[in-house]
């Protein structure tokens, strides 16, 4: 999951749910967006596969002041935030399992 680490730090009363113990996937998501569909199951599949690990789907037309305080652009976006909700990687675009994996690394 290639991408720049963002600015900034997230809450679970700004996502609207709680944090992972470890880490946290965050994806930014819309109603007829055909690629968000095979994101949500492969981050699912992920967060299934590693303790501690939480997946957080953000409606992005539900959520614009969050949207675009953090830039995002397109959806889907995915952020995968450390233990303490820090960004520590950030992609757009349906993301191969492998390397939503290998961000992990970035935030455990």
């Amino acid at each position: 999951m290639p991408g720049r680490a963002g600015t900034g730090r997230l809450d679970a009363a700004e996502l609207g749910a709680p944090l992972g113990e470890r880490a946290t996937l965050v994806q930014f998501s819309s109603a007829f967006c055909q690629p968000c569909r095979g994101t949500r199951r492969i981050l699912a599949e992920v967060s299934g596969m590693v303790d501690g690990v939480a997946h957080v789907e953000v409606d992005a037309e539900e959520r614009l002041a969050l949207v675009r305080a953090l830039g995002i652009e397109k959806t889907p976006t995915v952020l995968v935030l450390d233990a303490s909700g820090t960004v520590v990687r950030r992609a757009a675009g349906m993301p191969r399992k492998a390397d939503v994996i290998a961000a992990l690394g970035a935030a455990l």
